[in-house]
């Protein structure tokens, strides 16, 4: 089984936090899905004839698409692929897009996964990022979804934003939990140099939140999510009733995936490509049948890296026995030795032959997995 990614790479306007590609000119929409049906007949071999179990619509913002541009690009897909009938087919979108007709007409197209990118509900942090919603817009959105017959509803939030105050996030959780929504992808802020977020911290115009008051919003996080029911399983994922994000379950555990449009990442098991991140570039080179991607074959040590760094971050954890069937005794030797200091200090734990993070080891996780990396 395989996933399939579709980067829309169209915003209405920029969130001043956000690093991945998009671009506001949304007149070169009609054009654009043109040149990914190209895309996708020149790639159909990428995935080998496996089965695709799961569709994401990622961006910048898929929910700029009209039914009928999403029905066009959908029978692309399943024109080339061969596409399971229970497929997960997740469409992330702004809260201001989703009133209930919106939500009715992506429901006929057979979306059956809702990524709603709240991120805040308080007005202030809002406007501070340059959201086009508002509070209210947030809550009703994710009603009007389920409404709408959505069972399957994820909701995205920020922490660690620049004057969030752990009431202010302590409220925010209360929301998420309160919604009919079954999960709940909860991110620190990160500066991506480029974005205006990054200039002004360098400016000195915006203020970084301290780390200790982030570690406490992480903290509220973690035990507020396991107090309504949602399992943490994977360090920033969490899910009511096993209803994880499949998508995002293959990318950690390993499994192939075609990205299209833009910016778009694949994997196949043996390399890495992507996308030229740009629009005008993406378009030109399939109009002109020129190059239009780069590829990293990746090393041994690589594959291993890779597993590492995937694995660690999920409730599944690291196996040995996994390590010693794909890469050898050697390495296995390696993660046993350079894992030791954290399991003796309880930063990881160990059932069977699988290691995983415990709550203490997610705050240090990147040290972790920077040691356990094979240079």
């Amino acid at each position: 089984m395989a996933g399939v990614y579709i980067h829309i790479p169209f915003c209405r306007q920029k969130c001043y936090y956000c690093d991945f590609y998009k671009t506001i000119n949304t007149g070169l929409t009609d054009r654009f899905i043109s040149v990914l049906q190209k895309e996708i007949k020149l790639r159909k071999n990428y995935l080998e004839g496996e089965h695709v179990e799961t569709i994401y619509w990622g961006g910048g913002t898929p929910s700029v698409l009209t039914e009928e541009q999403i029905n066009k690009i959908l029978s692309f897909i399943y024109a080339e692929f061969e596409v399971i009938p229970q497929a997960e087919i997740t469409f992330e979108a702004n809260p201001d897009d989703l009133d209930f007709e919106y939500l009715k007409s992506l429901k006929r197209t057979g979306i059956n996964r809702l990524s709603v990118g709240i991120q805040a509900f308080q007005n202030q942090h809002l406007e501070k990022m340059n959201r086009r919603h508002n509070q209210e817009q947030a809550i009703i959105s994710v009603k009007n979804a389920a409404n709408a017959g959505f069972s399957n509803i994820s909701v995205d939030l920020i922490y660690g934003l620049p004057g969030l105050t752990r009431q202010q996030w302590s409220e925010s959780l209360e929301r998420v939990f309160s919604l009919p929504a079954q999960h709940l992808s909860a991110y620190h802020l990160t500066y991506h140099e480029g974005t205006p977020f990054y200039t002004w911290l360098k400016k000195g115009t915006l203020k970084e939140l301290d780390e200790t008051e982030s570690i406490e919003q992480f903290n509220s996080l973690a035990e507020g999510a396991e107090k309504a029911g949602f399992e943490q399983y994977e360090i920033s994922n969490f899910a009511r009733n096993g209803m994880y994000s499949k998508h995002n379950s293959a990318y950690w555990t390993g499994k192939k995936y075609l990205g299209l449009g833009p910016s778009a990442h694949s994997f196949n098991g043996e390399s890495r490509q992507w996308n030229f991140a740009h629009i005008e570039s993406y378009l030109k080179t399939f109009e002109s049948k020129s190059p239009f991607f780069e590829v990293e074959n990746l090393t041994e040590n690589e594959k291993f890296n890779e597993y590492i760094l995937t694995s660690l971050r999920t409730k599944w954890g690291v196996s040995t026995s996994y390590i010693e069937e794909n890469f050898g005794k050697e390495k296995v030797s390696f993660f046993l030795a350079t894992i030791q200091k954290y399991h003796l200090t309880g930063k990881v734990k160990q059932q069977n032959d699988i290691f995983t993070l415990t709550h203490e080891g997610v705050f240090i996780s990147d040290d972790i997995l920077a040691n356990l990396m094979i240079i």
